[in-house]
């Protein structure tokens, strides 16, 4: 049976999932949060729904372990939810990416003045540690090709995952018009410029964006230390 924190990472990763929020009202999403809450034992790797015991043996290999994990879903609930309480439009068109509580967003957003708004957003939720800002303003609203920019990611992951100098689980990936953005923990400079090799040998990769830092960068200490 889906856990509710599997759900919550089937929803909230991608934006097939935003869109099935579309039509949810306050009440549906406060309900929706409260069984997150009460889903502590159990987690979810991006854009997989998993049993608790397997996804749990999941998080708890990553670099952030499996109390960071959940730190990190349950602030990338609560920015989606603030976004949808926001602006409906302004949530189906940006993505949130979550790791070691710094959040990358990443899509469209209709104006300046927007895409402000879902920086606030995303700072004052609690326990974020840092911001990145790659939401492009553009006022048609059109995010380009959902195909071509799904296929880039799919293909990446899976060159991520078979190599086998790259701990790929550490790796968040979004793609936006044909640039790739990056996020998580690399183990040293070496997995890092193989993992920049992969994206930017992928055909219909226009720019690689890299927010990857290194498992000694003295950030990563300051967020562990309030995990």
């Amino acid at each position: 049976m889906m856990t509710q924190l599997g759900f919550l990472s089937a929803l909230a990763g991608c934006a097939a999932g935003r869109n099935r929020w579309r039509g949810l009202g306050r009440a549906a999403c406060c309900i929706f949060l409260l069984c997150f809450s009460l889903s502590l034992g159990a987690c979810s790797t991006p854009g997989l729904v998993l049993g608790a015991g397997a996804s749990g043996a999941v998080a708890a290999s990553e670099e952030r372990g499996l109390g960071g994990s959940l730190i990190d879903q349950r602030i990338k609930a609560m920015i989606n939810f603030n976004l949808l309480e926001e602006d409906r439009i302004l949530f189906k068109g940006v993505s949130t990416a979550v790791y070691e509580r710094r959040v990358l967003l990443t899509g469209i957003a209709r104006s300046v003045e927007k895409r402000d708004a879902a920086v606030r957003v995303a700072w004052q939720t609690a326990g974020v540690k840092e911001v990145i800002n790659e939401i492009i303003v553009d006022p048609s609203g059109e995010s380009g090709s959902f195909v071509s920019d799904t296929w880039i990611a799919a293909k990446l992951r899976t060159k991520l995952m078979l190599d086998r100098d790259i701990e790929s689980i550490n790796y968040s990936i979004d793609t936006l018009r044909g640039t790739v953005l990056l996020l998580g923990v690399a183990q040293d400079q070496d997995e890092m410029e193989k993992v920049l090799a992969h994206a930017r040998n992928l055909s219909s990769v226009r720019k690689v964006v890299n927010h990857v830092i290194l498992k000694t960068d003295p950030r990563r200490q300051s967020n562990q230390a309030m995990n």
